[in-house]
Order: structure tokens, then sequence, then C-alpha cells
């Protein structure tokens, strides 16, 4: 009842704030670029193709998990003052979708998974209705947001057409680079080699496109629960592949993980934490990792030099 009653507390703040800000707004008004992302990715795209015609606000930072993530008033105001949000979509920021829709009553809210053709999406291994958000895994389909994202914004923002076709031109051949990159450093991993094994289930895009079998200790999403039972099963899962190394998340907990390793310990089976791995979320905010093309390319990096 009180989870109800807070969903019901930020959707009247919600239309209370969407109220107030079109009061005495005018069609006519030239607009400033405004723009909303929830999370980093899509935040760090928009950067990219905007240029310097937008003023970009990102509301999920390092180490933040957008499955869980609830929207603050801080976060209601930004939304509410935004010409454009942007969001990914797929149920990953599960617990804002009422708020997206109030707001798209009122502006462009646009889910950047949303043109993503679903042959080419993976479904929920636990519900067949619903499908894998963790897209920007996928260099491909990572492709085909920033497409949607530049469409969006020259529809938007007509006047600067040249300019955001002109970066994301420049972006695309960027991310061609870093598929290249990834093709050639996960040749050094003999094949047998190649099992991922995370906190959580967000890299089975990666593992798709480049041929590694993925293992989660929790589902999609980090809200789904794990018990004692899923730790053995991991367990046994290792042992029984002599796998040595399993990889942390900055957005998860290492509890789990840790506990993993405890059990395998038990069982005469040593292994390691190969490196943290950006998941959900990215780095700091003017670190290489900061960028959705840093990274990717340390989390390549890092699974396969622990790996290989």
């Amino acid at each position: 009842m009180k989870r109800f009653l807070g969903i019901l507390g930020v959707l009247g703040l919600s239309l209370m704030l969407v109220g107030c800000g079109n009061e005495g707004s005018s069609t006519s008004e030239k607009k400033e670029g405004n723009i909303v992302a929830t999370t980093s990715q899509i935040g760090d795209a928009l950067k990219i193709i905007g240029g310097d015609h937008l003023q970009v606000t990102t509301l999920m930072g390092p180490g933040v998990d957008p499955h869980l993530y609830k929207a603050t008033q801080s976060d209601l105001t930004k939304l509410d003052g935004a010409e454009v949000i942007f969001y990914n979509g797929l149920h990953l920021e599960g617990q804002m979708q009422e708020i997206f829709d109030q707001m798209a009553e009122e502006k462009t809210v646009q889910a950047v998974a949303g043109k993503i053709d679903k042959a080419q999406l993976l479904a929920d291994p636990k519900n067949a209705t619903l499908h894998d958000p963790h897209i920007w895994f996928d260099i491909d389909l990572w492709k085909e947001v920033v497409n949607t994202i530049c469409d969006t914004l020259v529809e938007e923002y007509p006047e600067h057409k040249d300019d955001f076709e002109a970066n994301e031109e420049a972006y695309l051949a960027q991310l061609d680079e870093l598929k290249q990159y990834t093709a050639d450093r996960v040749q050094e991993i003999p094949a047998a080699q190649r099992i991922l094994v995370t906190a959580h289930d967000a890299f089975n895009y990666f593992g798709k496109s480049q041929g590694f079998e993925v293992r989660g200790l929790q589902g999609l999403s980090t809200n789904s629960e794990y018990g004692v039972k899923d730790v053995q099963n991991m367990v046994d899962y290792l042992v029984e592949n002599n796998i040595k190394s399993i990889f942390v998340e900055s957005s998860v907990s290492d509890k789990a993980m840790k506990a993993v390793i405890e059990g395998a310990k038990e069982k005469g089976h040593s292994i390691v934490i190969g490196g943290q791995l950006f998941s959900d979320a990215m780095g700091a905010v003017g670190t290489e990792e900061g960028t959705y093309l840093g990274m990717y390319k340390h989390n390549v990096d890092t699974i396969v030099n622990s790996l290989k």
C-alpha cells in the first residue's frame, strides 16, 4: 500500500509540474535545446550528436541502477522543463514508465529502443512478453539508437539538421571502429573459454554479438530476487565447467558474487574476480569510461585480459 501511495504521489506531482510548466507558454517560443535523458549512455549520444546546440541533462549518473531507480522531485522538475525527453524503454526504467506516459501528452518523449525491429531483440527468458533492455551492448543495435536520436532531434530542431547529421555520421564511423576493435580482441580468447559470468543478465546482447556464453546470477533486472539455491546452482556450473574468473558490475552490489566465490572455495575450486564491468551505468563524468566508447572498450579489455 505504501508503494502504491508513493507512485500516486509522484504521478500527482508530475501532473502538477506539467500543469504549472504550461501556464502562459506559447507555441511560438523559440526552443532552447533543453533535453533530458535517463541513462548516461543515452545522454552521451545526445551530447555527441547535438554538439553545441543542446543542453543535455542526464538523470542517472555513475553507479546508478536504472532497474531500481525512482524519480525524485528534482527529476520531475527537470523532466517538466525539458523540451524533449529520451529514455531507453523495454522496461529498463520500469518505475518511471507512468511518468513518461504522462509527460508524452505534453511533449516529445522518445524511447530510443522503440524503433528497433522486435525480431532483433532478445526475449526475457522468464517472461516471453518482455525483451532484454540492455541493447547498448550490441553495437549494431546501438547504431540504430543513434539514428533514432538523430532523427528525433532533426524533427524537433530542423534548423540544425546539417550539424546533427554530420555529427551522427562521424559517430557511426567511431562505432564501426569500436566494433572492429572488439572483434579483434575477442579473437585472443580461445572459443572454449568465452564464458562470461556476471552479477545479472546485462550482457546477453554482447554475448550474442561476440560469441560468448553468458550467465548471470540474477535475471535481466536487478529487481529480481536470488536465493541460496541460485548461488549453489551458479557454483555448480562454475565447478563443472572449470571456470576460474567471474566479473562484478559497477552498479550492482558484489555481495552475491562474493558468496559464489566462497561457495566454490568450499568445493575446492578457486575463483577470482576478473574485474569490474560497466553494465547499466557508465563511469564517472570526465573519464574515458564516462563515455559509451570508453565504457565499452574498458569492458572488452577487462573481459579479454581476464579470460584469455
